[in-house]
This record gives C-alpha cells, sequence and structure tokens, in this order.
C-alpha cells in the first residue's frame, strides 16, 4: 500500500533500551517490533562485524522503511515481514535456535497515529475506522463495531481500555449502528461524547482515547499475543541474554512484570515446604525491580512517551537445581 509520507517514529528511551539490551557486540539480536528502525539502528551501531540483527515487523510500512534505514548495514540484517508471535519459527528458518537478545516495543508507532489513512487516530474527524497493524488482515475496526454484541463491545472496551463507561458506549454504539453504519473517527467520537457525562469528559484527555486503544488492542490481538509470546522468547535467549520490553499501558506492563516474575520464581510449592518439590527452575532473574521511566529531558522533547515503562529480564547464566535461593526465595 502506498503511504503519503515517509514510516516516521520517536524512538522512546533510545539510550537506555540498547543499553541494556546489547551485552554483546559478536552477538545476535532481534527487534520484534522493527517501525521505523529506530532502535534497530543504535543497535547496529554497536554491533561488531560478526554481530547480526534480526527486524521482525508486520506493517509493510515500517518494513520498508527499516529497509532503507538500515542500509549501511545490510550484510548484518534481516528484515522480516511477520508478527513478533512467530519469532522462534521464523528464526528458526533463518538457522538460528538462540540469541544475545530481544527488544519489543509495543503498542502504536508514531506513523501510524499520524496517517489518518491508518485509522488508529481520534484526531482527525474523517478518518476512517481501520486501525489494523498488518493490512493484510480482513477483518477492521468498522468490522468490530460492526459485529460486536452490546456485550462483546462493553468486554472489550472495559478490559482493553480500563474504561470505567464502557457500558454506556457499548450501548451507544449498538443504538447508532442500527441507524447507519459507523465508519468514521468523527461518528464514533460523537458517540463516545453522548456516552460520557460532561463532567468526565473534562479531565483526563481526550474522551476518546481509552476506546480507540480498546479497540485497537482486540482487532490486533495484542494482549493475547504479548501473553502467549513472552515464555518462548525468554526460551531462545542464550545464558545472560535480555528480553526488554517497552509497555506504554498498564495492562500490557502488568503481563510483562508477571511473566518476569514468574519466571525468576517459577515454584508452586506451599510456602511452608523447606525445600522445593515441583521442580520448576529459575529461568533467569528481572533486572528492573521497578521499571525504568523515560527522563524529565525525553518526556519535554517527546510527549508519547509518558506512559512509556522498560523491564528488563536476563537469561540464568547457568541451570541451578530447584530449592531455595539466598533471599530465601524458591527459583
Amino acid at each position: 500500500m502506498e503511504t503519503k509520507k515517509e514510516f516516521a517514529h520517536v524512538s522512546v528511551m533510545l539510550q537506555e533500551t540498547v543499553d541494556a539490551l546489547v551485552t554483546d557486540p559478536d552477538g545476535i539480536y532481534v527487534d520484534g517490533t522493527l517501525g521505523g528502525a529506530g532502535h534497530s539502528y543504535e543497535v547496529c551501531r554497536r554491533l561488531s562485524e560478526k554481530g547480526r540483527l534480526i527486524g521482525i515487523d508486520q506493517d509493510a510500512a515500517a518494513v520498508a522503511a527499516a529497509s532503507r534505514r538500515l542500509k549501511p548495514f545490510e550484510g548484518q540484517v534481516t528484515v522480516i515481514r511477520s508478527n513478533y508471535a512467530e519469532m522462534v519459527p521464523r528464526l528458526a528458518e533463518l538457522g538460528i535456535s538462540q540469541v544475545d537478545g530481544i527488544l519489543l516495543d509495543l503498542g502504536v508507532s508514531s506513523y501510524q497515529l499520524d496517517e489518518p489513512e491508518r485509522g488508529f487516530t481520534y484526531r482527525d474527524e474523517n478518518a476512517p475506522l481501520d486501525m489494523r497493524m498488518d493490512q493484510r488482515q480482513r477483518m477492521t475496526a468498522r468490522d468490530i463495531l460492526a459485529e460486536y454484541s452490546e456485550d462483546e463491545l462493553c468486554r472489550m472496551i472495559r478490559e482493553n481500555g480500563e474504561e470505567k463507561f464502557a457500558k454506556n458506549i457499548a450501548r451507544q454504539i449498538v443504538m447508532t449502528r442500527e441507524r447507519e453504519p459507523i465508519e468514521t473517527a468523527g461518528q464514533l467520537n460523537e458517540i463516545i461524547r453522548a456516552a460520557i457525562p460532561a463532567k468526565a469528559r473534562a479531565s483526563g484527555g481526550h474522551p476518546s482515547k481509552r476506546t480507540y486503544q480498546a479497540i485497537r488492542i482486540e482487532l490486533n490481538r495484542e494482549l493475547e499475543v504479548l501473553r502467549d509470546s513472552l515464555d518462548g522468547m525468554i526460551g531462545i535467549l542464550k545464558p545472560g541474554g535480555r528480553l526488554c520490553v517497552i509497555t506504554f499501558h498498564s495492562i500490557e506492563d502488568r503481563i510483562v512484570k508477571n511473566c518476569f516474575k514468574r519466571n525468576e520464581n517459577p515454584c508452586t510449592c506451599p510456602p511452608n515446604f523447606p525445600v522445593c518439590v515441583c521442580g520448576k527452575t529459575s529461568r533467569g532473574k528481572m533486572l528492573t525491580k521497578k521499571p525504568i521511566l523515560p527522563t524529565e529531558e525525553e518526556l519535554e522533547q517527546n510527549r508519547r512517551s509518558k506512559s512509556a515503562k522498560l523491564r528488563v529480564f536476563e537469561k540464568k547464566q547457568q541451570p541451578e537445581a530447584a530449592g531455595r535461593n539466598e533471599s530465601g526465595k524458591r527459583w
């Protein structure tokens, strides 16, 4: 698909992320959300001639733009159009079974938000309700609004968007679509405004933000893909390898944090057991007990970094037997 402008995206916490990710300049690194290759370009700058980068993105515009940006490193870079959910089998096709680091920069890119035709934005009233990250996919945001039942819409908006007026918005969507198809951002914005009390609309940013987030997450199966992929990524890390994940809302962050904690301390034995008998051993440790946040300077320069959080997991150097670690917790 032709695009009106270059794929542009300001990489959030660029130095902090790449500092945490690249531990061996001779290593193999994977950017599972390649985008405009901001993070990947910096990774490549730090690699030796032996180092290698695999970039994955499902957006055709991102793949094209990243390939151009990474041209100076083309002998060391492989770009794949795919969802990061397919990372393990796609790497296997390249003969790669272990990597030194993996990066995920989740959410929607600046380009996708700023290009009205992609349908992610609520700021352009004429924008179509599309929201597909992979435009090979047939279902769009319009289809969700047309086909989901009121209960399904309510569940989606409440769970994915953490919107307390989800029930009202779902009801308004159903009432409106009985009169006319909902096809533009302007129509959906009007529906949301009608469903949220004026007092609530006066604070907390744009009233449509949470509902658009909910629809985008649902359409692209973002939370499901994240939950199902993290364990496999940890599995293909080399000893000492790292998984770095940047999230932009609390639901994603909880999934990442809980996964990292479970992989650090997987034992399911009752707390009063003196030794572990379940046999589940730690796969590594979470290096970020509290997430890394953007600096004040970055927040001033890039307002979209406001909600970003970076968490880092490091694969265990050597396997250990089940039991208790130095803190008294079982590993």
